[in-house]
């Protein structure tokens, strides 16, 4: 770790990244007066963020930042690529993906952490061993709904109580075990042969996390808690199926042999919602992706 990680990792142990995130929240739910235009001005041209693809592209006619930060994109801004490709379910970089070494995942170079420890659930992970994951980093200027990698019947969603550290390439790679240790909200899906997973993690200034079927999820509470779908509720292929309120991190599991990522998803590459990421092999349909390698890691 370097000393400008070390600092910069002193500061958030330091930070009460609670408060702040409420009060980031509480602003960007309520319109002020003067403020909340020029913040909303001033974070366009900060992050260059692309207005042209919004379905409104007037940041005048957002009546709060979160309106704003959450907008929805014109129809032909995020093409789908076709079945059978697995869609990446949000804009982005790429953090780490790639086949599971058994339950491990990378977080980042030489730092790894287990599928229980992410999903709070030893039974569940214990489905995804030996298959694949995508980390997917949002910055601040991406497109914050995330969309459907694929087809799939809710089957359950799980708050996980946690801390509120950044989740930025730096603080992944210095705070073993980050994306467990963060608030965060599991969903799993029946789909893609079997069952998939999405994990939406918080952050720190993270005012809220969203789904269609339960509305605000987040901001934290004390306790962990499970909603199982009481019927059926299918959600396509590029449906929206949560949002950001300010950005995170989405991470995909996929079991053993049902799904095959591309090669070029290295840690670094930028991806966009609706381009293809890889492929679903469903499990009546007689195939089944090839093994791929495990991810090496450094001393982890």
């Amino acid at each position: 770790m370097t000393l400008r990680q070390r600092a910069f990792l002193g500061l958030q142990h330091l930070l009460p990244k609670t408060l702040l995130t409420r009060l980031a929240g509480a602003f960007a739910r309520r319109r002020i007066p003067l403020l909340t235009p020029w913040v909303m001005r001033t974070f366009i041209r900060a992050y260059g963020v692309n207005m042209e693809e919004a379905a409104q592209p007037d940041p005048a006619a957002y009546p709060t930042f979160n309106a704003f930060f959450t907008r929805p994109l014109h129809s032909a801004a995020r093409p789908l690529a076709p079945p059978p490709a697995l869609l990446c379910p949000c804009d982005g970089a790429v953090s780490e993906a790639g086949a599971l070494d058994g339950d491990r995942l990378l977080q980042a170079k030489g730092v790894t952490y287990t599928t229980a420890q992410l999903l709070g659930d030893a039974s569940l992970a214990e489905s995804f061993r030996g298959g694949s994951f995508a980390t997917l980093y949002l910055a601040p200027r991406d497109y914050h709904r995330v969309h459907m990698p694929a087809d799939g019947v809710l089957e359950s969603m799980t708050y996980l109580p946690g801390g509120l550290y950044s989740v930025n390439p730096a603080t992944a790679a210095a705070r073993p075990g980050l994306f467990a240790r963060n608030e965060r909200v599991v969903t799993t899906f029946l789909g893609a042969g079997d069952r998939f997973a999405v994990v939406l993690v918080g952050a720190m200034i993270v005012g809220g996390i969203r789904t269609p079927w339960a509305g605000r999820v987040t901001p934290r509470s004390a306790e962990s808690w499970r909603m199982r779908a009481d019927t059926p509720l299918l959600y396509a292929r590029g449906s929206e199926m949560g949002t950001f309120e300010l950005g995170s991190t989405v991470i995909l599991l996929f079991p053993q042999g049902r799904a095959r990522l591309d090669d070029a998803l290295i840690p670094g590459r930028k991806v966009r919602m609706g381009e293809a990421i890889g492929e679903v092999y469903e499990a009546d349909s007689g195939q089944q992706c090839p093994e791929s390698d495990p991810p090496k890691s450094e001393g982890g």
